[in-house]
């Protein structure tokens, strides 16, 4: 088996999530243990988040690829939009995140006409960066109450503790949706009328009449 191949395979079995130990991967592709042993270092150094060690065994820890598709134009045209909105937008990571995917979905997309690359859509036409999008981004995935403080109407200043809980870009304008600890109650609050955001040590737990699945009920047309 060419190693190309022998590799696709190591990478198909690890997508189960499950920990591999060698002597059964090597069993599985018909190789010795050293030249597993090999191949998963090639893996780990291409950046793939595999862990582990010899004598112990090997896991891939996140989800690597998606299972095959077929997109409708609809639907690709709405990926480009999407992957362009984020590419352009405020937060550095993601952005760059954005680009690398774009460019993988390129090269198994026809191009599309009259167009250079993958994103059809333009950026946004602000190009202001909200300071605190990563800090709130990380609060989100993490579970951790903020202390923001923002710019109300009348310029009348707000000190709350939140549960940050989704962020969201309409037009130019960056939101975040919020449960506020001490009114007991959701807020929508924009990014430009933050004035400081500090991450707190405590997380908080998922709360029935909390959560982000609450505000939308709460909010149906």
């Amino acid at each position: 088996m060419p190693r190309t191949d022998r590799l696709y395979d190591l990478i198909q079995i690890l997508r189960d999530g499950r920990l591999h130990r060698a002597a059964d991967l090597a069993a599985t592709t018909g190789v010795s243990l050293r030249t597993i042993w090999r191949d998963m270092t090639t893996l780990i150094a291409s950046g793939l988040p595999i862990e582990g060690e010899r004598g112990v065994g090997y896991i891939l820890r996140a989800p690597l690829t998606l299972p095959p598709l077929m997109l409708s134009a609809p639907e690709l045209e709405a990926l480009r939009a999407g992957l362009g909105l984020v590419a352009g937008g405020p937060d550095r990571a993601l952005a760059k995140a954005a680009r690398a995917l774009a460019g993988k979905i390129a090269a198994v997309t026809p191009r599309v006409q009259n167009s250079d690359d993958l994103f059809e859509s333009p950026p946004p036409q602000s190009r202001a960066r909200p300071k605190f999008i990563p800090l709130l981004r990380r609060a989100i995935r993490t579970r951790h109450k903020l202390s923001l403080s923002t710019l109300e109407p009348h310029n009348t200043l707000r000190h709350a503790d939140v549960r940050p809980l989704y962020l969201d870009m309409k037009s130019t304008i960056w939101t975040l949706t919020a449960f506020d600890e001490r009114a007991a109650q959701f807020r929508v609050i924009r990014l430009d009328r933050i004035l400081d955001a500090v991450a707190l040590t405590e997380a908080f737990a998922r709360t029935k009449g909390c959560e982000l699945s609450d505000f939308r009920a709460l909010h149906k047309s």
